[in-house]
């Protein structure tokens, strides 16, 4: 709740008894979710990575939503992997190189029949996520929601967009999309998650590699309209050869539309290089080129996109896996 008025019973909220959403990985996305899910009074909970960093939450104890100029402040309870509180509904929203080890840390928390939504960029961590706990239901998840930090706890909501949900073993909707809407999260369930992940996946390696080389903001991938239909030509050949061939449609129109509505940002990508972080370049443009490679595709385009951009992490002195 907020620190001012804490409203007990909200119009159509759910009951007390709501499952808590348990969120690991207290990143923009989130403190983004964690806020909206308590603004709907339902029950939250973070799972910060160590007992220092519960710590320094513990000096605040709340997050911080900006939406505009409006800024309000929800008191959010926090606790470390090492708690012994049972889990039912875990939200992971670490990064997807982060994901499969921080969900090994708590996988001995979660209860019977537990549910995962996996919000990560790319593909390949959320495979190897489900592969670690097999009686969890794993939930896969895509957003196009903008979100960044603009200090410790704090979080800036900088684009509204969707989320979409969905079953890789095309299991049914869960009830706990009525809680989504009393959140203000806009989302859908999706019967074939995987084809929106492939096909974000594809935008992401047209456009995100080519914003760091060129180092530029999204607009300025305008001067390499080539560059861009060349990989999006390639992208969508492949993604026809995975069984993927809805996500292949009118890709390169796609790229440039995000590329002309994005103009003025800079890509996630360009971000972690500038700020010194490593990127997600093995769950976006390297899983492209492995799915070539194992499927003996050639994607020649793609493989060289995906050797300078490696090249250009090592002279930074980052990862490049």
């Amino acid at each position: 709740m907020p620190d001012s008025a804490i409203p007990q019973n909200p119009p159509n909220a759910p009951a007390r008894a709501s499952t808590t959403w348990h969120i690991l990985g207290a990143g923009s996305m989130g403190m983004l979710w964690a806020t909206r899910l308590a603004r709907a009074d339902l029950p939250v909970t973070l799972i910060l990575r160590n007992d220092d960093r519960l710590q320094a939450y513990k000096a605040v104890q709340k997050l911080t939503l900006i939406e505009g100029e409006d800024s309000q402040h929800w008191p959010i309870s926090a606790q470390t992997p090492e708690t012994d509180e049972p889990i039912q509904r875990l939200l992971v929203t670490c990064k997807a190189y982060d994901a499969e080890q921080a969900v090994k840390q708590i996988a001995g928390r979660l209860s019977p029949g537990a549910e995962l939504i996996l919000l990560q960029n790319g593909l390949g961590s959320q495979q190897a996520v489900a592969a670690q706990v097999p009686h969890a239901r794993c939930i896969f998840a895509s957003s196009t929601e903008g979100a960044y930090r603009d200090g410790d706890w704090r979080v800036v909501f900088a684009g509204r967009g969707h989320t979409w949900l969905g079953d890789p073993r095309h299991g049914p909707a869960p009830q706990w999309l009525e809680e989504l809407q009393l959140s203000g999260i806009a989302h859908e369930w999706s019967p074939n998650i995987l084809s929106r992940l492939w096909r974000k996946l594809a935008l992401n390696s047209a456009i995100n590699p080519l914003t760091v080389l060129h180092d530029c903001r999204n607009g300025g991938l305008q001067a390499h309209d080539a560059e861009v239909n060349t990989l999006c030509a390639e992208l969508s050949a492949l993604l026809e050869h995975c069984g993927q061939a809805e996500a292949a449609i009118d890709l390169a129109t796609e790229a440039h539309r995000v590329i002309q509505a994005t103009a003025n940002n800079y890509s996630s990508m360009h971000q972690d290089v500038s700020q010194g972080r490593r990127t997600e370049i093995s769950y976006l443009l390297g899983y492209a080129c492995t799915a070539a490679r194992n499927r003996q595709f050639a994607v020649p385009c793609l493989q060289g996109l995906h050797q300078r951009l490696s090249e250009h992490l090592r002279q930074r002195g980052l990862p490049c896996n």
